[in-house]
């Protein structure tokens, strides 16, 4: 059991909603902390900086800061990446460098060597082992403003309780595209397997990251994230609802058996997803809302006006 959260400010207009992005995520999270006390994560969808990437790593358990660091450096200096800061929060090094190259031959080329959490224009993942609240003052999450995010708790069923077995998952070699998800996809090897024959790269053995891969893989081929969404209902087996954001938008899948809750609550200005309603209530407190819940067999997306 574990709890997905989602928020998208559909325009500049957010009206008297006074919680930034990441403080709402935050209290949704620990509104549904019962579904998933293990570890928690965001997606942060943050403004471009012209011509740079946000990139995240891991430091090992027991690494040195510094050292892990100034390693993180040296690999991507190596691959032809300007690093323009590097430093190091929490279990990770968040990055930002210029890199004109194939993201996915880059991706490739570092990955024994050092531990890509996330990459992207705007995608910042931030996870670790511990609750949500802890987590959102260790990172600064409630500083987080931009126009839309993804989180998750998660309750570990099937492997170990790491920092990167935490949600969300980041589409590895993919820019700006990471998933959260509840549920179970019963044939991963099947679909991984798959996915690796046609060139895709894996760095966990974790089914949302293969909801991510699987998507990036459907869009790079030539299909809409809409369109993308519609087909994973069909390829993907088992019992799931799950949300994946990309640069400007955020969608929804849930399978047949709709065994795993998903709430959302909309109006002209935002959209906000929790794994129950009680998420949604913390951020409107003595508010009745028109809270619905998606069908079984649906899916679902919502974008930033521009």
């Amino acid at each position: 059991m574990c709890a997905i959260a989602g928020i998208l400010f559909k325009n500049d207009r957010r009206g008297n909603f006074n919680l930034t992005t990441g403080e709402a995520l935050t209290l949704i999270l620990d509104a549904t902390l019962h579904r998933g006390p293990d570890s928690a994560g965001w997606a942060l969808y943050q403004d471009p900086m012209p011509g740079q990437l946000r990139m995240r790593f891991f430091i090992p358990k027991g690494g040195d800061a510094k050292i892990e660091t100034d390693k993180v450096r040296h690999v991507l200096t190596g691959e032809g990446v300007d690093v323009v800061a590097a430093a190091p929060l929490g279990c990770t090094i968040g990055v930002t460098a210029r890199f004109a190259g194939d993201l996915l031959a880059l991706t490739r080329a570092v990955e024994h060597r050092v531990r890509l959490v996330s990459m992207g224009e705007r995608l910042d993942v931030i996870k670790d082992v511990g609750q949500p609240l802890d987590l959102a003052s260790r990172y600064g999450i409630g500083d987080f403003n931009g126009a839309h995010g993804i989180a998750h708790i998660r309750l570990a069923t099937e492997s170990g309780v790491h920092p990167d077995t935490a949600h969300p998952f980041w589409a590895c070699g993919f820019a700006d595209i990471a998933t959260v998800h509840n549920g179970q996809i019963t044939n991963y090897w099947i679909m991984r397997r798959r996915l690796e024959r046609r060139g895709m790269t894996f760095q966990t053995e974790n089914d949302t990251e293969l909801i991510a891969v699987y998507l990036a893989y459907r869009m790079s081929s030539g299909a809409s994230l809409e369109a993308a969404l519609e087909t994973s209902l069909a390829d993907l087996d088992g019992t799931f609802s799950y949300l994946v954001a990309t640069r400007d938008a955020i969608g929804y899948a849930k399978d047949k058996l709709a065994a795993k809750p998903m709430v959302k609550y909309e109006d002209d200005d935002m959209i906000v997803i929790s794994s129950e309603e009680v998420g949604i209530n913390r951020l409107f407190p003595g508010r009745a809302l028109a809270t619905t819940e998606p069908a079984p067999l649906t899916c679902g997306l919502w974008s930033r006006s521009q």
